[in-house]
């Protein structure tokens, strides 16, 4: 009989309905650098080979964390060495399954909430979040990820509605973009701000500034430049709701030094200014960010990430600061970049080719957030 698996859709499940108990059986250098995390999960570490070596004496669900309640989720990276423990360890009385693909598949999947009017895309193992915005019989795709063109595709097929634009807000520095691919598949506009031309863009696209809007049917999606977290970044005003991009989330801001090392003070001033104007909007307005900290609340409907400006400029304790004292706390203490951010903002650039082997580069967290809370 097989070892009882789930799927990395089905482990989403079991977080957002109470949590979930994760042991994570990868070296530990891998574990430290990316795991499954979010509220309600217990995640551990014990590797492989202990367990190897317990499976001998039929020891191994002594070497289960007392922390970790029933059912386990066994993790590796591709889920098979995770499917042998937790074999080993339903033999010895223990109720663990394995998921299936292991830390690939969980870092591939993508869960579509209805937030009413828009739809929001998270990928839960980064934190990425996207937008598809339609009106009438026409829709725009905002900040897509190039591992997930198929589920834009087909949520725009659902809805009866074609792509007219994919959008970037800012040249990414912690995933692939999609706007080509998505561009591709569907015949979409490409779009992004003005300054990705400073940044070095290599491709063909049309290119927006503060004040221009993109007609969706009879909508617009309007756009306001907000430097900060790069020099060219735009916050998108989509009626009553703000995408915020990397400038605003629902509790921190974007880190101010993936553009340039030495700029990130100067950056960090220039997200101070950003930041006084669009947290001076109305408090109704609804804030969808670009990404989410793992600890972060499902607050909007259908399990998605929304807040009101009101919540969010209440919750972010950074807004207290004065401007000098806001650049050096953005600029001191980050966590680290993201993995391979620099061959990753060349590829989003059009300056190296996409290629299979590139999405592997985007496999981690996101690491764009100052910190979790602010």
């Amino acid at each position: 009989m097989s070892t009882p698996a789930i799927s990395a859709r089905e482990l989403h499940d079991r977080i957002r309905e109470g949590g979930a108990s994760v042991l994570d059986v990868r070296d530990r250098d891998e574990f430290d650098a990316w795991h499954v995390d979010g509220p309600g999960v217990t995640a551990r570490h014990v590797p492989y080979m202990e367990f190897v070596a317990a499976g001998v004496t039929g020891d191994a669900a002594d070497l289960v964390p007392d922390d970790l309640g029933e059912p386990v989720v066994v993790v590796c990276g591709v889920g098979e060495a995770s499917a042998e423990v937790a074999e080993d360890l339903r033999g010895e009385g223990v109720d663990a399954v394995n998921l299936n693909g292991g830390m690939a598949a969980w870092g591939d999947l993508v869960v579509a909430h209805d937030l009413g009017g828009v739809v929001q895309f998270e990928r839960p193992s980064s934190g990425c979040l996207s937008y598809l915005l339609a009106d009438g019989g026409e829709a725009a795709v905002v900040d897509p990820l190039a591992a997930a063109v198929d589920e834009y595709v087909a949520a725009a097929e659902d809805r009866g509605v074609s792509v007219e634009y994919a959008v970037d807000t800012h040249v990414h520095a912690d995933h692939v973009s999609g706007v080509r691919a998505l561009a591709d598949a569907t015949g979409a506009e490409r779009v992004l701000p003005a300054g990705a031309t400073d940044r070095g863009l290599d491709y063909d696209a049309t290119l927006v500034g503060d004040g221009d809007t993109l007609p969706v049917d009879e909508r617009a999606l309007a756009v306001e430049h907000a430097p900060g977290h790069t020099t060219e970044q735009a916050v998108l005003a989509w009626g009553g709701d703000l995408l915020t991009a990397d400038c605003l989330f629902l509790d921190s801001v974007g880190r101010p030094d993936l553009e340039a090392e030495d700029a990130a003070r100067e950056l960090a001033g220039e997200q101070y200014d950003t930041l006084q104007r669009l947290l001076d909007g109305d408090d109704d307005n609804r804030v969808l960010p670009g990404h989410v900290e793992p600890s972060t609340t499902r607050d909007g409907p259908d399990g998605g990430f929304a807040r009101s400006l009101g919540e969010v400029r209440a919750g972010l304790s950074l807004r207290s600061l004065d401007r000098e004292a806001f650049v050096d706390r953005v600029t001191t203490d980050l966590p680290p970049r993201p993995a391979n951010y620099e061959r990753i903002v060349a590829v989003n650039l059009g300056r190296e080719p996409v290629a299979e082997e590139t999405l592997e580069l985007e496999r981690g967290p996101n690491n764009c957030a100052v910190s979790a809370v602010q």
